[in-house]
């Protein structure tokens, strides 16, 4: 669902995509731009087709500002991706700016209650990019990379190997839908990438 349609739906004013725009559009991005918003804003939509029309709403507005604040600093960028939502809805009712609140929070640790519907249309759908076709996980990897580019590289690779490792021992999807179709590419993504970093450590043998 487009910005100004969920909005309407919510019956906010549209007037933020600009700003929206601008903040995917800053040049220290090289993943998590204006393009990752619109794949989890399309994914999550197909997740969520089923739901009613003020919950695909929602899970659109969480998508399209879930990473509107990015400055590769866990935990904070959420939070202030949170802050920013809620400003960019004003007039909308109050619950449904604290709904879409609590998705973007929710991409902090990847966690929501089990029941949650629209938080497992958002979070599957942020993660769709782990079960990509390997040239495209490729990208993904080497544009994460470029945006933590001033942890050095002994650093970043301890940090990625902890990563990849906290992913492959816990079950990435919270759907089947995402399951079927991302899970098995995800898992070999996943297992490659470690390997690679793991080989590169100095103690390696």
């Amino acid at each position: 669902m487009k910005w100004d349609e969920a909005i309407a739906v919510l019956g906010g004013v549209p007037d933020a995509w600009p700003r929206l725009e601008a903040r995917y559009g800053e040049p220290h991005r090289r993943y998590h731009t204006l393009d990752h918003a619109a794949a989890v804003a399309r994914d999550s939509a197909w997740l969520a087709e089923g739901l009613g029309d003020v919950d695909r709403a929602i899970v659109a507005v969480a998508a399209w500002t879930h990473d509107v604040v990015y400055d590769a600093k866990p935990g904070e960028d959420e939070r202030a991706s949170a802050d920013w939502a809620r400003e960019a809805l004003a007039g909308v009712a109050e619950p449904h700016i604290e709904r879409v609140e609590g998705l973007v929070l929710a991409t902090i640790k990847h966690d929501a209650p089990a029941g949650d519907a629209l938080a497992t249309a958002l979070l599957d759908a942020d993660l769709a990019i782990l079960g990509a076709p390997e040239p495209k996980y490729a990208v993904y990897a080497k544009a994460v990379r470029e945006e933590y580019a001033k942890y050095p590289d002994d650093v970043w690779r301890e940090g990625r190997i902890a990563v990849l490792e906290g992913m492959l021992t816990r079950t990435l999807y919270r759907s089947e839908a995402a399951r079927t179709r991302w899970a098995t590419a995800a898992a070999e993504n996943l297992t490659a990438e470690l390997t690679h970093w793991r080989r590169e450590q100095p103690d390696h043998r």
